[in-house]
């Protein structure tokens, strides 16, 4: 057989696939996802409220320093107030109530420093470390109702969704209950995961037949 020849008379060479080699080194283990803690409120009310209170009386008694200053008698309140401290022994009723409203404001401003608040909203899982997302606890009800009036059987449902926990109450007007419920757990537990929250609450499914009329 004769070989096909080149321009020049010389025999040309056929290419060759070369098979590249095969990687055996798996691949990298994908980074874990950051975790996703609660959202946290800016308490903007509270701290207008206590920023405006804090200014007026610090306004308040800039100017009867002022007035003191300027040979003029301090204020009625300051005056009145510096008397009954003085004359009130600290077992008194109304120290003890003053001194009970004061702590328990106090107590107030610093568990809400400490908490995130936002309890309405719950964490989603962040596939990306740049991303944040949150579901509302409302939201994520109606999806479970949705889901649970899908049921064969189920005449209603109410969902109560929390943080933790979603409690499902449903009414069957049909088929027996425990095969209701039985669904119910499947669907709902695959609507759970769905959601992508980063804490699924757990699922609570009560069914109950509908009560009679008159």
């Amino acid at each position: 057989m004769n070989e096909p020849l080149g321009s020049e008379g010389t025999t040309r060479r056929l290419p060759v696939l070369e098979k590249a080699a095969e990687d055996d080194t798996p691949p990298p283990d994908p980074a874990p996802a950051p975790s996703s803690g609660r959202f946290w409120s800016a308490r903007r009310v509270p701290a207008a409220v206590v920023a405006l209170l804090l200014a007026a009386l610090a306004g308040v008694l800039l100017y009867d320093v002022a007035a003191v200053r300027a040979d003029r008698p301090a204020l009625h309140v300051r005056r009145e107030l510096a008397r009954q401290l003085a004359e009130r022994p600290l077992d008194d009723t109304w120290v003890l109530v003053g001194a009970g409203v004061a702590a328990a404001l106090g107590l107030w401003l610093v568990l809400l420093a400490v908490t995130p608040g936002l309890r309405d909203l719950l964490p989603m899982r962040r596939p990306h470390p740049d991303v944040r997302a949150g579901l509302h606890r409302g939201a994520a009800g109606l999806v479970l109702r949705d889901r649970a009036m899908e049921v064969a059987g189920v005449q209603s449902a109410h969902v109560r969704s929390g943080r933790r926990r979603a409690v499902v109450r449903a009414v069957s007007h049909f088929r027996d209950l425990d095969e209701v419920r039985a669904d119910l757990d499947e669907v709902l537990g695959d609507a759970v995961r769905g959601l992508g929250l980063a804490r699924p609450p757990a699922l609570s499914v009560h069914v109950r037949r509908p009560g009679k009329k008159g």
